[in-house]
């Protein structure tokens, strides 16, 4: 994979801060609606609820940006620069490597902003290991969902991907537990959502705050790394079949 293409896709998103914006600010203004309107500031299980809202928004922040990958190459693919690509030394695995990698440096703003939010601002204490593990396992955890926005694209138009992108992220958001806490829940829809990759993201975080309704970290890495393999496996099927008709 070129060193030089690798840079300027990591660079393109932050040329067109929209896909950063909307990342970063929805999750941030969600984060301090529902630390401050739902949550009394006299209940006992604030900080709890306060960190678990945290870890939420942080994962919406991250799917969002890893679901913006898929729209850049729906454009690529309309316009024929994908095919043109093909034609360079520029390797197929090495294109969607940096589409990829592209899609995860979306998500660092809000692995920043929000956590900053969470200390300065609604008093999250927590010591270094369970920061850690926050930021950099819900950006490592962001990966299926950049192929998630990839494969999608192998399939939409430029037209297509926003409202095909905005369904998927709100369905599952929704039935992820990013909207409504998993704690909150009827027994049926926390059911559904252990089949949402979404899911399974909060759970990175969420065993740092509180130890209800949680699943080990490596149950949920293996999850993960089981969508990893499935959408990365599908997407690589579908680039080859397009590459089939140059």
């Amino acid at each position: 994979m070129s060193l030089t293409y690798l840079l300027t896709e990591i660079r393109r998103p932050f040329r067109q801060p929209r896909f950063v914006i909307f990342a970063l600010a929805f999750p941030v203004l969600m984060f301090l609606l529902q630390a401050n309107v739902f949550v009394k500031a006299d209940d006992p299980s604030r900080p709890a609820v306060v960190g678990v809202v945290m870890v939420n928004m942080i994962a919406f922040g991250v799917f969002a940006s890893a679901m913006s990958s898929g729209t850049k190459l729906a454009f690529e693919r309309a316009s024929g620069w994908q095919r043109q690509l093909r034609l360079t030394p520029l390797s197929g695995p090495g294109y969607l490597t940096a589409k990829t990698v592209s899609g995860m440096a979306v998500g660092l703003p809000v692995l920043i902003v929000v956590p900053l939010i969470g200390v300065l601002v609604e008093g999250v204490h927590l010591d270094a290991a369970g920061w850690l593990r926050i930021v950099l396992g819900l950006w490592i955890g962001g990966i299926p969902f950049v192929l998630l926005g990839l494969l999608l694209a192998q399939f939409g138009t430029p037209d297509s991907m926003q409202p095909v992108n905005m369904l998927v992220m709100m369905g599952m958001g929704f039935l992820g537990g990013l909207w409504i806490p998993i704690d909150a829940m009827p027994s049926w829809l926390h059911d559904v959502a252990q089949v949402m990759p979404t899911y399974w993201l909060t759970q990175i975080g969420r065993g740092v705050i509180t130890q209800n309704l949680t699943v080990s970290l490596g149950t949920a890495a293996v999850v993960l790394v089981g969508w990893t393999v499935v959408l990365g496996a599908a997407v690589v099927r579908r680039y080859g079949k397009d590459s089939a008709r140059v």
